[in-house]
C-alpha cells in the first residue's frame, strides 16, 4: 500500500506539469469558460422566447452548457495524461518517482482534484448567469433538485475528466482518445441514447448528466446515474494503471 499512497512532491510536481503545459492549462480554464460562456449566451438568446424554448426538462437545460464543457474536460484529461508519452516524459517522470502506482494516482488525483474544482465553479455560476435571463421562468437556487444539480455538474466534468485520463493511459495517446469519446458523447450517444430505456441510459453522459434532470432518466436516479459514470470512470482508471504498470515507459 505504500506504493500507491500520495506525497505532497508528486502531486506538486503534477501540479507543474499541467501549469506549465499551455494546452493542457487552458483546457482546465475552458471547462469553465465553455460551460458558463455558451450557457449564458443560449439563455439570453432563448430564455424568454417561449416557455420549453432550452427544453423539456427547465433543470437539465440550465446546465445545457454542460455538453460543451465536459468537451473541455475531456481535452484536459487527455492532453493532461498524453504529455507523458512524448519525447520520452514517462522515463524522466518515473525517474523522480519510481514507484509507478504513486506516479499514476498523483496524476490521476491531481487531474480530478483541478477538474472538480473547475467543474464546481462552472456548475454555480452556469445555474446562476443562466438563469438571470430566465426571467418569471427561472429556477432559483434551493429549489427542488437545484442543489443536487449544481454539485452533480461539477462530479459529472471531473469523472469526464478521469474518464479520459485513465482512456489515454490504456491508448498512450490523446489524440486517440479524443478521436473516440468526443463522437462518442456528441454523436453517438445523441442518436443511441435519444430513448430513456435501453443500453442508451448507461452511456457515461447519459448516466451521469441524470444528477441534472428535475425526473429520473429511464431505469437511473440522479445518485445511480452518478453511479454507472463513476464505473466508467473507475474502469478506465484501473485500465490505465495496468498499462503504465506493465509496459515499458
Amino acid at each position: 500500500m505504500s506504493a500507491a499512497r500520495l506525497t505532497t512532491p508528486a502531486l506538486h510536481s503534477e501540479w507543474i506539469k499541467i501549469r506549465s503545459l499551455r494546452g493542457t492549462f487552458w483546457s482546465l480554464i475552458s471547462v469553465l469558460v465553455l460551460t458558463v460562456g455558451i450557457q449564458t449566451m443560449a439563455a439570453a438568446a432563448l430564455g424568454r422566447s417561449e416557455e420549453g424554448g432550452m427544453g423539456d426538462d427547465p433543470l437539465l437545460a440550465a446546465f445545457y452548457g454542460v455538453n460543451f464543457g465536459q468537451i473541455a474536460a475531456i481535452a484536459f484529461g487527455a492532453t493532461a495524461f498524453s504529455a507523458e508519452f512524448h519525447n520520452g516524459a514517462l522515463r524522466t517522470s518515473l525517474t523522480a518517482v519510481p514507484r509507478r502506482t504513486r506516479f499514476y494516482w498523483s496524476k490521476l488525483s491531481m487531474l480530478g482534484a483541478l477538474a472538480l474544482v473547475a467543474g464546481q465553479f462552472a456548475g454555480l455560476l452556469t445555474f446562476v448567469a443562466g438563469q438571470s435571463f430566465m426571467g418569471q421562468d427561472a429556477l432559483v437556487l434551493g429549489a427542488p433538485g437545484t442543489v443536487r444539480a449544481v454539485v452533480g455538474c461539477g462530479l459529472y466534468l471531473t469523472l469526464m475528466t478521469l474518464f479520459a485520463a485513465g482512456l489515454t493511459a490504456v491508448l498512450r495517446s490523446g489524440v486517440a482518445v479524443l478521436s473516440i469519446l468526443i463522437p462518442f458523447v456528441v454523436m453517438l450517444s445523441f442518436i443511441v441514447g435519444a430513448a430513456a430505456t435501453g443500453v442508451g441510459q448507461f452511456m457515461p453522459d447519459r448516466a451521469g448528466q441524470a444528477m441534472m434532470r428535475s425526473h429520473q432518466y429511464g431505469d437511473l436516479g440522479p445518485w445511480a446515474g452518478l453511479g454507472v459514470l463513476a464505473l466508467w470512470a473507475l474502469t478506465a482508471a484501473l485500465g490505465g494503471w495496468l498499462a503504465v504498470h506493465r509496459r515499458d515507459a
